[in-house]
């Protein structure tokens, strides 16, 4: 792509003598910048890229996007575009040089704080049954059918996002969904993605070294159904949101927007459980267009509650309900949600890897291993092992050691990535 075609989304920008030149890479960091690149200059969160345009400019940038002209040398011959926010205009400048794959995709995006991951999961494997091949960005890694690659963040960067929208629909993908995190949302990473379906799983205490109040994380959430959705360039637009989730009753979305509220009760998705144990749970998933019976091979409420999110995914897709079920029916989980480590049968305890890191997830683990054992009539006690990160939220540990003690008949606290901390010291924030 020519530089003239890159930055014609600007009408006014200054020309230099590059204009005719083949625009080779968009980056936000200088060492990315060989020649051909253009530089866009990011304030980040904790170091501001316009302090080291003068070193793109040395590795051969031919344009920069910057919010003022100060760092700019004024010697600089190639062309400059000033913006209100860079952050904004790295996202169009991605999605317009790699040709606006999102807009020739069926686009899922889930956000929550848990739940994610195992949603975005089982969408895929609706959508897959249904016969749309479906790529997946999120925790885990991203992946198409049996093409998988590296995952660094939950929402990649706006260039890695769109260069891999197009890998996807080169390797023929109908279908991506997302994890959407809230830093995502905060950054303006996803704006330029054209949502068919937005999705809410539930929101608790995480990320406040990032947002610092709960109040500034749930406006990061809500931006998904409000900003984000209503300037989808798709025709028909849909929100799946829990009801359940003191949160997900807040959210007002779009008004553009087809609602699906998900929960126990007067909601428009719903379910009775018929039988729980360890192997899995059997549920009638209830709608509006029917009702279904589902045999799904993972335990717990939470996961009969992701189910009914990505069904909603599902019915916004126009799929049957009987596809849906086959699909949950089908469905073998997520690596390290509620994982099951395979046994001998000589073995008797059920042993699981969860990746629960906030007092949120861990209690709804917990809680329905507790349920579980209820309804299956289990004599079994609940042995747990968990630690909490270091260099991350302090106040959420005392918390977690609380609930792992109400929930459990034998607690082992142990180190989890401690990172620069010192490990006894996050176990006696736990033992508070």
């Amino acid at each position: 792509m020519k530089l003239a075609q890159l930055f014609s989304i600007y009408p006014e920008y200054r020309v230099g003598e590059t204009i005719h030149k083949d625009v080779v890479n968009i980056c936000r960091d200088s060492r990315d910048v060989v020649p051909g690149s253009v530089f866009v200059a990011i304030s980040g969160y904790k170091v501001d890229g316009h302090e080291y345009i003068s070193k793109a400019i040395e590795n051969g940038a031919i344009g920069i996007v910057a919010e003022s002209t100060a760092k700019i040398p004024k010697e600089y011959s190639g062309a400059v575009v000033i913006v209100t926010d860079t952050r904004v205009a790295l996202q169009k400048l991605a999605s317009h040089f790699y040709g606006n794959p999102a807009s020739e995709l069926f686009c899922v995006g889930v956000t929550g704080t848990n739940g994610k991951t195992t949603i975005t999961y089982m969408v895929e494997a609706i959508l897959n049954h249904y016969g749309w091949p479906t790529g997946v960005l999120g925790t885990i890694n991203h992946h198409l059918g049996d093409h998988v690659w590296k995952s660094s963040l939950t929402t990649p960067d706006a260039v890695d996002l769109q260069r891999r929208l197009r890998e996807f629909c080169a390797l023929g993908a109908k279908a991506v969904v997302f994890e959407v995190s809230s830093h995502a949302l905060s950054q303006y990473r996803v704006d330029e993605v054209p949502f068919d379906v937005t999705v809410f799983s539930n929101l608790s205490r995480d990320h406040l070294d990032y947002h610092l109040t709960m109040e500034n994380y749930f406006h990061s959430k809500e931006r998904l159904f409000t900003d984000v959705l209503a300037q989808s360039s798709k025709s028909e637009i849909f929100a799946v949101i829990n009801q359940a989730d003191e949160y997900g009753q807040k959210i007002f979305p779009t008004d553009r927007a087809h609602v699906f509220r998900y929960g126990e009760r007067d909601v428009d998705i719903s379910f009775t459980i018929n039988k729980m144990d360890f192997q899995g749970s059997e549920f009638e998933i209830i709608t509006s267009r029917g009702t279904v019976e589902v045999q799904l091979p993972i335990p717990g409420l939470f996961n009969i509650y992701n189910a009914l999110a990505a069904s909603g995914v599902g019915l916004a897709a126009h799929i049957s309900l009987s596809k849906i079920a086959e699909a949950l029916s089908e469905f073998q989980g997520v690596p390290g949600r509620l994982q099951r480590v395979p046994l001998s049968d000589v073995c008797r305890p059920a042993i699981f890897i969860d990746y629960a890191h906030t007092p949120d997830a861990l209690e709804k683990v917990l809680e329905s291993l507790n349920e579980v054992r209820k309804a299956s009539q289990s004599q079994g006690q609940i042995i747990t092992v968990f630690g909490c990160g270091g260099d991350r939220d302090k106040g959420k540990r005392p918390i977690m050691g609380s609930l792992a003690e109400k929930y459990s008949d034998l607690i082992f606290i142990t180190s989890d990535n401690p990172r620069t901390e010192d490990p006894e010291q996050i176990i006696q924030d736990v033992l508070v």
